[in-house]
């Protein structure tokens, strides 16, 4: 690891005042792959021109770490620094295939409690074309949970499953931080997406959690929409959201179709945001083709690390490298990249952008708004305990393999366990297919056998065991099972479609 102690300060810039800051922030670089070194090097130029009061400290991540046998592509020593120093400005960095890599994205989201990925998207017309010149949006993506808990299985020789988890505690966090963003930021107004319309437990306690948030916010205007189209109504007509927060799948999906829809994917930066640390980064990926040609665009990353100082409470310095990158894409200033339609744009290459945006630090936009941040940075909300609640074990849904016909299963469940606890219900893929089920639908080796309903006893752990040792011992075979509970009378499980 090289060490820069601290970040050496650039007579390019003179700043209204010679007084040295009352502290560095300490701050962990990673150039990253591919053209990574190259973007990360022109953003750390900015960076010292400006006069950031950072200490930096730069950290051997990705393929480095990879090609000396670490799988998850950090070492201990990298992560003892990481934990000190708890902020990350990083390039972008790939996985290799096979061996067993992991992804360092993914890695760094989950070990560092990265629950929040904020991405602003933006348009820049006239200087770079987009059908939507009004757009300016932020999206606030819940970044742990979700799908992309990677839990999955096969269970037979016909279905693989994905667990999609959310936590109350996890929806809290994400939604808390984004009302925050709104009213800190100057925004106006704050959009949930979510489709609990269809997934009424997992997506319905995101939309619950968002109302009863929204109702602390009164200062805050809040609405909800499908995903689907909420979507759809965001390509078509972008001006229409301000700040849009939901689940993970859909964050990641939207995200990058609201960049796309702004005409400069290539120039959206993103911060990943816990409680106790944050990583700072663009979107884009390594693109290998073109590194080592110094023409890649290096905007993400400036503006990724403009970001990164905002949260680290130095906006006016924050503000000054926005701005003055604003400017530079006013002047006509660009990379091979992005299509200016102005007469007077010059395209140039990584390290003379760089330069072009220093040249400008101090000067503001004269037509695009100019870029505002706070002074202070987004105090993370605190989740409020969870309230207690009275939980009781009411049935049982055990998915078993076979190839027998919906009645026949049912015959063959019903001879081996009897008549209590009643079997009340079989679906396939999610659809009713016993008692009077659709027999139209296509059936696959996967059911799921409900069992529930006592006459005058509850169901106990050991009451389930005895279901499961009484379908074994009848040659059923049981890959999974999940309890049934109702939580203060109400069922928190789903029905069968079609039930």
């Amino acid at each position: 690891m090289n060490a820069i102690h601290p970040i050496q300060q650039s007579a390019s810039y003179t700043s209204t005042s010679d007084v040295q800051p009352a502290r560095l922030h300490p701050v962990c670089v990673a150039s990253g792959d591919g053209i990574g070194p190259e973007v990360m090097a022109a953003a750390l130029k900015v960076l010292d021109a400006a006069r950031a009061p950072l200490d930096i400290t730069e950290l051997p991540l990705g393929t480095r770490a990879w090609q000396q046998g670490i799988t998850s592509g950090i070492s201990p020593v990298s992560w003892k620094t990481l934990n000190r120093d708890r902020v990350l400005l990083k390039g972008p960095m790939s996985t290799p295939q096979g061996g067993g890599m992991k992804s360092l994205n993914v890695t760094l989201r989950k070990s560092l409690g990265l629950f929040a990925n904020v991405r602003p998207v933006r348009a820049y017309t006239p200087y770079i074309p987009s059908h939507h010149p009004g757009m300016d949006v932020v999206i606030i993506r819940e970044n742990e949970e979700d799908l992309y808990a990677g839990i999955e299985h096969r269970q037979t020789e016909d279905v693989v499953q994905c667990l999609k988890l959310v936590s109350r505690q996890g929806c809290e966090r994400v939604i808390r931080y984004a009302f925050e963003y709104v009213r800190t930021r100057g925004r106006r107004r704050l959009t949930c997406m979510t489709k609990d319309n269809i997934m009424k437990l997992t997506d319905g306690l995101f939309h619950e959690v968002f109302d009863c948030i929204a109702e602390e916010y009164p200062d805050v205007e809040s609405d909800h929409q499908i995903i689907d189209i909420g979507t759809a109504r965001a390509a078509t007509s972008p001006e229409e959201f301000d700040v849009i927060v939901t689940p993970n799948l859909y964050g990641d999906v939207l995200s990058d179709v609201m960049a796309e829809v702004s005409g400069s994917v290539g120039m959206a930066p993103s911060a990943n945001i816990g409680s106790e640390a944050a990583v700072f980064e663009a979107i884009h990926g390594t693109a290998p083709d073109i590194a080592g040609k110094d023409i890649a665009n290096p905007s993400g990353l400036i503006l990724a690390s403009a970001k990164m100082l905002a949260h680290l409470g130095e906006g006016e310095t924050a503000e000054l490298i926005h701005n003055a990158w604003l400017r530079t894409i006013e002047d006509g200033v660009h990379t091979a990249d992005i299509r200016q339609t102005i007469a007077h744009s010059r395209c140039v290459g990584t390290d003379e952008f760089a330069g072009a945006v220093i040249g400008r630090l101090g000067e503001t936009p004269r037509r695009l708004e100019p870029n505002h941040y706070p002074r202070s940075p987004i105090l993370i909300p605190a989740v409020k305990p969870a309230q207690p609640v009275e939980k009781k074990l009411v049935g049982v849904d055990v998915f078993v393999q076979s190839r027998l016909t919906p009645d026949a299963l049912a015959e063959q469940l019903r001879k081996a366990v009897g008549e209590m606890p009643p079997l009340t219900m079989i679906t396939n893929r999610g659809v009713q297919v016993w008692p009077d089920g659709q027999a139209q639908t296509l059936c696959t080796d996967h059911w799921r056998c409900r069992f529930k309903g006592f006459a005058n006893s509850q169901l106990t752990a050991g009451s389930i065991i005895d279901i499961l040792l009484k379908l074994s011992s009848n040659g059923i075979e049981f890959v999974k099972t999940e309890n049934l509970y109702d939580f203060d009378g109400q069922p928190g499980y789903s029905m069968g479609q079609g039930q």
